[in-house]
């Protein structure tokens, strides 16, 4: 699988399981992943894994993080397809075992924001994304 399908289907699986946590409905993230890579959980392409696996587990650490920069707005304000991309930046710069830039991080933000959101939103990614993701040395 070619790395930009992995980021989509990563970006539609934390969604995914962002709308089934707010309808109060529990997910098989194995049949989840499994079925967005339309192959077994354990072929299925291990970024996408990595990448949803540590979206759900360091949720409740990284939103505050985001909520901290946002001036006037909260998490729950977003829509869902902005926090699930918010979620997945976080993770790939942070959590991901290749170390990626910063910049490419954004730009891979600001190109979904693009792609999926309205069009106002690739502004907010970048300067978001542009506060929070910073490494302390």
């Amino acid at each position: 699988m070619h790395r930009k399908q992995a980021e989509e289907k990563t970006i539609a699986a934390i969604y995914d399981v962002l709308l089934y946590t707010e309808m109060g409905k529990t997910i098989d993230l194995e049949e989840l992943i499994s079925s967005l890579c339309e192959t077994p959980y354990e072929n299925a392409d291990t970024f996408v894994k990595r990448m949803v696996i540590a979206a759900i587990k360091h949720m409740k650490e990284i939103i505050p993080v985001y909520e901290e920069h946002m001036r006037g707005w909260t998490w729950n304000r977003l829509d869902h397809l902005e926090q699930a991309l918010l979620l997945y930046c976080y993770c790939h710069f942070f959590y991901d075992t290749e170390e990626v830039s910063k910049k490419i991080v954004i730009n891979v933000g600001v190109e979904y924001a693009k792609k999926y959101l309205d069009p106002k939103a690739k502004g907010f990614i970048n300067a978001i994304l542009d506060k929070v993701l910073v490494k302390n040395v």
